[in-house]
């Protein structure tokens, strides 16, 4: 009899335990008209002619959206003298705080190897597979119209 109340608390336990685990049941999205957080590199900024262009100024090119399994990934490269000066990453998942937490640590890692490697010779972040699958397809798109 002892077994038998033993097991079924045991069981009530695991029931309660499971169906009191709380997930997301958001998604993956983007926020709407967020500007990437992530970027690096060097930019221009003030100098020019009110009116003028900059001469120091690059050219900008957006990669393809890379729909991914937990939301879009997209880059924006900034290109001047046929180096890239600048890297942002214009949408990325973060519609739950896992998303925000592994993208948090994952992008600025990518957009530092690809200032370093000038390209899209880059290791992929571990934890970050599906982001990272998905910013190689998006820069890979923004090199291919970037000429490089």
């Amino acid at each position: 009899m002892r077994r038998i109340i033993l097991w079924f608390m045991g069981t009530v336990s695991a029931v309660v335990f499971l169906f009191g685990y709380s997930t997301s049941t958001a998604g993956p999205g983007v926020v709407g008209g967020q500007t990437a957080v992530f970027s690096s590199g060097t930019s221009t900024t003030g100098g020019a002619a009110s009116g003028g262009t900059d001469p120091n100024a690059g050219s900008t090119v957006t990669g393809t959206v890379a729909q991914t399994r937990w939301g879009p990934v997209q880059v924006e490269l900034t290109v001047s003298g046929g180096a890239i000066t600048q890297v942002s990453v214009l949408q990325y998942p973060d519609s739950n705080g896992h998303d925000r937490q592994i993208n948090s640590y994952a992008l600025p890692i990518l957009v530092r190897e690809t200032m370093d490697a000038q390209g899209a010779n880059i290791d992929m972040v571990s934890g970050a597979t599906v982001t990272s699958r998905g910013y190689l397809e998006s820069l890979q798109s923004a090199l291919d119209q970037a000429g490089l």
